[in-house]
């Protein structure tokens, strides 16, 4: 026999021993999880959910090698507060109007800057703006002279309406876009990615620096200055990285301008899906948008919003092309963990197949679900700095808290069609979280 072929032997021999043992299987996880430490989160969260947190990490991290599923778990969480304390996305819009840097539209045609503004709209901002500038050129919104200009456009993106109280946009699926917020990175038009991300660096220094509670003037009125991390979430975005989750965010303000926030919570630019612009030639954002399932780039109509929450998240995290990433997925090809704070957010909640942390903003359906907890997976918190006090009155589940694709108000269903009953709210301000 020759010295390769007693080797062989001798390995297989060893091999059988350690099965009949049941030690080969057994004893190499233990092993591997003796040398792995998992991530202990901190304190400062409500009731048992800093428990409920816990467990997921120690179920679904590296360190534990019976996890249900061996590959890499993902997490999603939305930005604006969720992650942080205020909108960055209305944080990059003041800061636009301050500093003057978005440009007149083609024509001075403010219709060119949404398929989705009225025509009312349009005329209100051409009167207030269409004399400041030159058709490309950015209007002066931070001088006395463009005041108005920056009154105006304040409007229609903050409200919805103009100044004078007419609709600003008209004719969107109220389950895949909102119109309002699609409109900042549109109003981003003409810049680079690099650019705007130069410009939200500003803003985010800015609110970061600003006091809580702190305003600033814009235009002739007056807006929100600050913003703030929770440390509670970027606690937990870090543990869930150290054990091995892949963290992802997932946001209806700009791609570019998530992108510089979510560094400050180590998630990198690759990890980001916001609202994303179509390019031209020199990379210049365009007035358009890039496209999800079978809405294709350009038409402007599903972003990172509800049901294009999931869209876009089934496209860029799983790698699902074409109509299919508008549909739920095989479990197997879902996040485990979401969290989120409004009714955008409700389909990716609803995706997760382990555990749904909802920051208690009083938004109507995630509340109603939340509450429903149907499944036993939803956990709420109150808001981390300034939380809201109890809602005085049940949210209207079984009545009007679900907003169909036109627009329409209905009840909120479960899977099975069934109709959640009214909730009362239970997790706020003053309930001891011991």
């Amino acid at each position: 026999m020759t010295p390769r072929s007693t080797a062989h032997r001798l390995q297989a021999i060893g091999a059988a021993a350690a099965i009949a043992a049941g030690t080969l299987v057994a004893t190499a996880p233990a092993a591997q999880a003796a040398h792995c430490t998992t991530p202990r989160l901190a304190a400062g969260w409500y009731g048992d959910n800093q428990a409920r947190l816990q467990q997921l990490i120690d179920q679904y991290g590296k360190c534990n090698p019976y996890r249900p599923n061996r590959a890499k778990p993902v997490a999603v969480f939305d930005w604006d507060n969720t992650v942080v304390k205020n909108d960055v996305g209305d944080a990059q819009m003041y800061w636009l109007l301050r500093n003057g840097k978005i440009r007149q539209p083609a024509g001075r045609d403010w219709t060119a800057t949404s398929r989705h503004l009225t025509p009312a709209a349009a005329r209100a901002l051409a009167d207030a703006c269409g004399a400041l500038a030159r058709p490309g050129a950015p209007l002066p919104t931070g001088t006395p002279e463009g005041a108005g200009c920056a009154d105006e456009i304040a409007a229609v993106y903050g409200t919805a309406a103009t100044r004078s109280g007419a609709a600003a946009f008209a004719g969107w699926d109220h389950r895949t876009t909102e119109p309002a917020y699609a409109w900042l990175p549109q109003l981003m038009q003409g810049w680079t990615a690099r650019e705007v991300r130069g410009f939200a660096a500003a803003a985010r220094a800015e609110n970061l620096a600003a006091p809580v509670g702190a305003k600033q003037q814009v235009g002739t009125g007056t807006a929100t200055g600050w913003v703030r991390y929770y440390d509670q979430q970027k606690d937990l975005i870090a543990g869930l990285q150290k054990a091995g989750f892949d963290v992802w965010i997932s946001s209806a303000s700009p791609q570019p301008v998530v992108e510089v926030w979510a560094k400050g919570v180590g998630v990198d630019a690759d990890h980001v899906i916001g609202i994303r612009n179509t390019t031209a030639s020199g990379g210049k954002l365009t007035a358009h948008l890039q496209g999800c399932g079978s809405v294709k780039d350009g038409a402007d109509t599903m972003i990172t919003y509800i049901d294009g929450k999931r869209c876009w998240i089934n496209k860029e995290v799983f790698g699902v092309r074409g109509a299919a990433a508008e549909k739920v997925q095989p479990a197997a090809r879902r996040q485990v963990f979401a969290a989120g704070d409004s009714d955008t957010d409700i389909s990716f909640l609803r995706d997760a197949t382990a555990l749904r942390l909802v920051v208690n903003r009083n938004k109507t359906e995630l509340m109603c679900r939340a509450y429903d907890d149907s499944d036993g997976k939803w956990i709420v918190n109150p808001m981390f700095i300034e939380p809201k006090k109890q809602k005085t009155t049940p949210y209207p589940c079984s009545t009007t808290g679900y907003v169909d694709h036109d627009g329409t108000p209905g009840p909120v269903r479960r899977g099975d069609t069934s109709v959640i009953p009214d909730q009362t709210d239970s997790v706020f301000q003053g309930v001891s979280s011991k």
